[in-house]
């Protein structure tokens, strides 16, 4: 006698519904949630199958072009006939120009390492043997190639067009865990390129935070996630003397998720002009956030000009205030964030700042910067750093 079939866990007991229309309407809801996550589930795995076999056509003309003439028309002819035949059997996707893109992936990859390492299939499910290829075959072919990279599901083929671009295999295994881990879309992955935001993370003051991804520690360490520049190109802002920083706020909350994204991971939006009363005294904090992987409230102060001793200590106050008023049990200490148009570096090496783990300032511009601007920060922070040792009587390991 067979056994009944088990309830689903996704199965409630059943609600009275008052008409037939209620009950219909809650019955589509769940069978469509249903569909949607199917849908979505099926959609991953077409795009990942699909940028493997790219990578794979990738291998195939670059091995195949390897076995003709190494004159470049060869080259050119094999290409431009290929693409004709592939189009006219599966139609549009196959163009030269695309053809030449999977080349490149291939080469970018052709050592079958990514970023990302995913299991592709259901460990538990059994592998069929795998039926050799006739010694006559070049390339061997199979439905699990085990010298492919296991490209992650969560990137299209437009992210890995952008990663292509990417030289240094460095950032390139960077932006590709970031894409991932934040969820960036196409158009965020390529902002972050085109604004070095790997490089800046190199500029900034402690180089533990280019450590790539063991964030599952998840410790205090602010200078992991924070910035030492920050870039807003993004908020449309002429660089004028006579900007307001009430027009930066504005613009930065029409901007928000933007704006969060240039920040960093794990953060939230908290308040806008937060009013802070203690006693007699009354504060605004002008932005506040909440980071969920550092555990802890962000204060950010805006400031046009450059950074002054008041302007640090104010945050102290600020970030005083905010941890007796609002800091919960569980929460780590508050942390103080000037963002500035111009960073003194005499008054931030010659105040709190210097050796705060809670008070930060980072310089924003409202334009992307070149690589040599970078470069050229990139040698000051470095100089500062090794300036510090000196003044300890220590030395840069």
């Amino acid at each position: 006698m067979r056994k009944p079939p088990a309830k689903s866990k996704l199965v409630g007991k059943p609600i009275s519904f008052a008409t037939p229309e209620e009950a219909t309407a809650a019955l589509f809801d769940r069978v469509a949630s249903i569909l949607d996550e199917a849908r979505s589930s099926a959609a991953r795995a077409v795009n990942s199958r699909m940028v493997l076999a790219y990578w794979l056509i990738g291998r195939e003309i670059v091995q195949g072009l390897q076995g003709g003439e190494s004159k470049a028309s060869y080259g050119k002819a094999v290409i431009n006939g290929l693409s004709a035949r592939l189009t006219e059997r599966y139609g549009d996707g196959f163009s030269p120009t695309n053809l030449r893109y999977f080349r490149i992936f291939y080469s970018t990859y052709a050592d079958g390492v990514t970023a990302i390492r995913h299991a592709a299939r259901d460990e538990s499910t059994p592998v069929p043997p795998r039926t050799p290829a006739p010694e006559t075959t070049m390339i061997h072919h199979a439905s699990r190639d085990e010298s492919a990279p296991a490209f992650h599901p969560s990137l299209s083929w437009t992210h890995y067009r952008a990663l292509m671009q990417v030289e240094k295999p460095d950032a390139r295994e960077f932006y590709e865990k970031e894409s991932v881990a934040a969820g960036w879309n196409t158009r965020e992955l390529e902002r972050q390129i085109a604004s070095l935001y790997y490089e800046r993370l190199l500029a900034s003051r402690d180089k533990k935070g280019m450590v790539l991804e063991k964030r599952g520690k998840h410790a205090f360490d602010p200078a992991s996630i924070l910035k030492s520049s920050a870039v807003l190109e993004f908020l449309g802002l002429p660089d004028s003397q006579r900007l307001h920083e009430s027009e930066l706020e504005q613009a930065i909350m029409d901007n928000l998720q933007t704006f969060l994204l240039e920040m960093g991971r794990g953060f939230s939006f908290v308040a806008r002009q937060k009013h802070v009363v203690f006693e007699d005294d009354e504060f605004y904090v002008d932005l506040v956030f909440y980071n969920f992987l550092l555990k802890c409230f962000v204060l950010v102060d805006l400031k046009i000009g450059k950074l002054t001793h008041q302007d640090i200590g104010q945050m102290d106050s600020y970030v005083r205030l905010y941890e007796d008023l609002h800091k919960v049990e569980g929460d780590n200490p508050t942390i103080g964030l000037i963002l500035c148009s111009q960073k003194n570096e005499t008054v931030a090496r010659y105040s709190v700042l210097k050796e705060s783990r809670q008070l930060f300032a980072t310089k924003y511009r409202l334009h992307l910067p070149t690589e040599d601007e970078l470069a050229r920060e990139l040698k000051r922070e470095i100089l500062a750093i090794h300036e510090a040792a000196i003044e300890k009587g220590g030395r840069i390991k």
